[in-house]
């Protein structure tokens, strides 16, 4: 399980200081840390204020996942990492490398915010992001900021913000490697080597994965079709190949410049009576040039490109392109004056779309300017922010947030926060031949947040939280039967409580979170009070890990995961149900090296039946081998 914020409170003045000096030395936050800073970026959050904090320092629920995290546990994949998140459910079609959607805090797949080192990914036809097509041994760190953030970042940001640090150097030389082999033919290599030295670093990281993977689905074809509409008992495999490129050089104690690329390509087999093969490629390349002439300013200014491209095949013969391009830039300038922190920015998009389907307009521009202030007033600490955006195809949209907290003792904290956000219409939802609307407005939402956590046993990492939230979201898209079209017809109103606890009993680590959500249709149609689909109503997790010291850089090392998550619906009409499951994972790690380990993992251990959307199979019992080579840092 993910790492929860710790709160070894000190004090605010300290803190305040602290947060300055942690902006200053990784400066353009929202665009990734730099790596040649002597901070340690395991002990910071950037995602939260788009400034760096410490992790006790942050106002918003935030959850984080290193690198320790994801080896410890072993992943196959991205959306396996994000399981069992607080506030998140998700759903796959079918397994390994099939499109899988992220709902956060009850709020709909495409209201959540991906970003990777800084650059928002997506496609702008279909509006989400192809988190099964990021390989996990491309990933450093995961942060996922849970609440309404488009006062920062502008559209999508209803339910929460995932951003993924790619790889970063741990010393002055250090190389990686990796080779697994498991279940359903499953074959992954990655290799590495990353360094950093008094002015400069550099990481270039390979990965490649292939796999026959399960049979996808088992639809029933037309009339009367479910599913994927076909009955194609088969293996549909999976293949990804990825690389990542980066670097870094200080040239004063003023001036500083990053630049880097992810490219991930893939080849996706499925079932599915239109098309049933997915030549992919997720791409996100990004640079920033740094100005900080002393310690109380900094201002940054970045560049990046995104891509999400697509041709799609039916039993081998092409039938169709949806590529997504997008060009981004940002400036961003952090004042610490006195007491107060302030941020300003403005940030530019341009999104673009190449598709065999010829839409009414192939490209839109948006801008958006925003501010921020933070400050602490002895045991409080005060966030917010007010952002601007302006769309070319529907206009402006302005959106807040404030968060406030009180160290009422050493040990606890009470938070309170408000703050509105919106989603524009994708292209689809606007433009697509025969479906479209033009005349679409942004979904909008207004959210409220109470939380409270502490520490105890004097250790900082024994920690909890408890969250309980309400979001209001308003002018929905679904289709408008009266007019034949998408119409913004619909409303939710959702409600949750995410309970997270951090601790360490008799020699062993234990990691649990636990959501309640209550996310419902607030429409007036037949739907109304239904339970909006495909989220669990109840899930929780439990990590329990321990590692035996051997003696000479040897070691042993288990752990044990059990998700559950309740009964959900796959429709709007809450027709079909969808049973609830839980999964048991085992983990052996031997580290027979300082250097060098194996690990072995056990997932769905009891081969357990289940799935997160009506038709869609999931793997079974299923395990991995892998050695793997990473000096200590």
């Amino acid at each position: 399980m993910a790492s929860v914020v710790a709160v070894a409170f000190p004090s605010r003045p300290a803190r305040l200081a602290l947060n300055t000096a942690l902006c200053a030395a990784l400066a353009g936050a929202a665009f990734g840390a730099s790596a040649d800073t002597a901070v340690d970026i395991d002990q910071v959050v950037v995602t939260a204020s788009r400034t760096a904090q410490t992790q006790d320092a942050t106002l918003a629920a935030v959850t984080v996942i290193d690198r320790a995290d994801i080896e410890r546990l072993q992943p196959a994949s991205l959306p396996d990492l994000l399981r069992g998140t607080p506030g998140a459910s998700l759903a796959n079609h079918g397994g390994a490398g099939k499109s899988t959607s992220l709902f956060l805090r009850g709020t709909e797949s495409d209201h959540v915010l991906v970003l990777v080192d800084g650059i928002k990914l997506g496609s702008a036809t279909s509006g989400g992001a192809s988190l099964q097509d990021i390989p996990v041994e491309q990933i450093e760190r995961v942060e996922i900021v849970r609440g309404p953030f488009s006062s920062l970042y502008g559209s999508e940001a209803i339910g929460g913000v995932v951003q993924i640090f790619t790889r970063r150097p741990q010393g002055a030389f250090a190389p990686n490697f990796s080779l697994s082999l498991g279940s359903n033919q499953t074959h992954r290599g990655s290799a590495g080597v990353a360094g950093k030295g008094e002015r400069g670093w550099y990481s270039i990281n390979a990965a490649h994965e292939d796999t026959d993977g399960i049979n996808a689905c088992r639809g029933k074809p037309s009339p009367g079709g479910a599913g994927c509409f076909t009955n194609s008992p088969d293996r549909d495999g999976y293949r990804n190949s990825s690389l990542t490129v980066q670097g870094g050089y200080r040239f004063s104690e003023q001036w500083d410049a990053e630049a880097r690329v992810l490219r991930a390509q893939s080849n996706n087999l499925y079932d599915g009576s239109q098309n049933n093969q997915t030549d992919a490629v997720q791409q996100v390349a990004g640079a920033k040039l740094r100005y900080k002439p002393n310690d109380r300013v900094s201002v940054s200014l970045n560049a990046g490109r995104s891509a999400d491209l697509s041709d799609n095949y039916k039993n081998g013969k092409y039938s169709s392109t949806f590529d997504t391009r997008r060009q981004l830039g940002s400036v961003q300038g952090d004042f610490s004056l006195g007491q107060n922190l302030l941020t300003a920015g403005f940030d530019w998009q341009r999104d673009e779309i190449e598709s065999s389907t010829r839409y009414a307009r192939d490209h839109r521009i948006l801008r958006g300017a925003f501010g921020q202030w933070q400050r602490d007033f002895g045991a409080h600490a005060l966030q917010a922010s007010l952002r601007r955006d302006d769309d070319s195809q529907f206009g402006g949209e302005t959106t807040g947030s404030v968060l406030w907290g009180w160290d009422f003792t050493e040990s606890m904290r009470l938070t309170a926060s408000y703050g509105t956000a919106f989603k524009a219409p994708t292209f689809n939802e606007l433009y697509f031949p025969g479906y479209g609307n033009p005349e679409l407005s942004p979904e909008t939402s207004r959210s409220f947040e109470l939380g409270l956590r502490g520490s105890f046993g004097g250790e900082r990492r024994q920690v909890w939280s408890l969250n309980a939230y309400q979001t209001r979201i308003d002018d929905l898209i679904a289709y408008d039967a009266s007019r034949g079209v998408p119409g913004n017809v619909d409303r939710a109103r959702i409600r949750g409580l995410e309970a997270v606890l951090d601790t360490r009993l008799a020699d062993w680590d234990l990691r649990a979170s636990a959501t309640w959500l209550d996310a419902r249709n607030d429409s007036r149609n037949s739907y109304n009070d239904n339970y909006l689909p495909r989220r669990a109503r109840r899930s929780a997790r439990i990590d329990l890990d321990r590692r035996f010291e051997l003696g000479a850089a040897r070691a042993v090392s288990f752990g044990a995961s059990v998700y559950a998550a309740g009964q959900r619906y796959d429709d709007l009409a809450n027709a079909r149900s969808l049973g609830g499951y839980a999964l048991t994972d085992l983990r052996l790690g031997y580290a027979f090296d300082a250097a060098w380990s194996l690990q072995l993992s056990a997932n769905n251990l009891f081969d357990r039946h289940y799935e997160t959307a009506a038709f869609y199979n999931q793997p079974g019992r299923n395990y991995l081998l892998t050695l793997r080579y990473r000096p200590l840092r």
